[in-house]
């Protein structure tokens, strides 16, 4: 009996159903079953809500009220107001020390009044960077005569000169990074004593 062979490129019929046979999966219907209604909501565990307004048992998270800037140039404005007569000016030259009290009953609180008097063309070390008032201020105001506020590199070159006007009070702070990033300087570029009063919180 003769043989058949199979030719190479028949195809055979698939065992599998066609696919419009084959019955898709039945859609998913939404249930009807309603979601649990959220319980109430417990602080117990929330440390943050639960002390809030609670004053803290460790010492260097304590609160610490800074003065306004508003406070700092009122007592400046007033202490100058008191050094006007040359009689309550400093007799030392070129260094800061406490102002008088008359000067120094502006300021209340832990604000520091001290004043300065500089000889034609002398200056004195401006505001400095203090490691125990990381975020102090200091308000600068010109009693009499003239005098800038000089900023400078470390290398001692200059890189800004303001002038202190009559009447306005001038916010500084120390020199951000310290010494390795620069100094302020307060020099008399008139004629006569400059007197200037220093506000410190």
């Amino acid at each position: 009996m003769p043989q058949r062979t199979l030719d190479p490129t028949a195809v055979l019929p698939s065992s599998e159903a066609p696919p419009s046979a084959v019955s898709a999966p039945a859609a998913r219907r939404p249930s009807d079953t309603p979601s649990p209604a959220p319980g109430p909501v417990s602080l117990e565990g929330i440390g943050d809500v639960v002390d809030a307004g609670r004053p803290s048992g460790y010492a260097h998270l304590g609160e610490r009220r800074l003065p306004t800037l508003g406070r700092l140039v009122a007592a400046a404005r007033g202490a100058a107001t008191s050094l006007r007569r040359p009689t309550l000016w400093p007799t030392r030259r070129g260094h800061w020390q406490p102002a008088p009290r008359a000067a120094r009953r502006h300021a209340s609180g832990r604000l520091r009044v001290t004043t300065v008097a500089l000889e034609p063309n002398s200056f004195v070390s401006g505001p400095a960077d203090h490691p125990a008032r990381p975020h102090g201020m200091e308000v600068l105001y010109l009693v009499s005569g003239r005098a800038h506020l000089i900023a400078s590199a470390p290398d001692g070159q200059m890189r800004s000169a303001s002038e202190l006007a009559e009447g306005r009070a001038r916010v500084v702070g120390a020199p951000v990074g310290g010494a390795a990033r620069g100094h302020h300087f307060l020099v008399n570029t008139g004629d006569e004593v400059a007197v200037v009063v220093r506000v410190t919180a």
